[in-house]
């Protein structure tokens, strides 16, 4: 089990994907930077699909900058938590990318 969530375009072509084990302490905050915890199902998602508007994303990226300037995370090595905290950033970026584009993204939290 696991946290197994996707970003996609209005064409439906993946444009992101992020992963979190059952046990990661960071995949609740995770939905927390999104404002979407109704999708979260413990140890893993929901397995819905939520469209979400630019200002959620906008609101996500601005969170996750204040997340990311605290110490987050300290369950495994430095090496670790620096890629995850860099592919939680590429994917909310990319969200964001898509959703000025196309006004909103769909993210499925599987």
């Amino acid at each position: 089990m696991g946290h197994d969530i996707s970003s996609f375009n209005k064409a439906g072509q993946e444009i992101g994907y992020v992963r979190f084990t059952m046990g990661d302490i960071i995949a609740p905050l995770f939905y927390d930077l999104f404002d979407a915890n109704e999708y979260y199902a413990g140890v893993s998602g929901s397995g819905e699909v939520a469209t979400l508007p630019l200002v959620q994303v906008k609101n996500a990226l601005e969170a996750y900058d204040k997340w990311k300037a605290k110490d987050f995370g300290t369950k495994g090595s430095k090496d670790f938590l620096l890629w995850q905290r860099y592919e939680i950033q590429k994917f909310i970026e990319t969200c964001l990318e898509t959703a000025q584009k196309e006004g909103a993204v769909k993210v499925y939290f599987g």
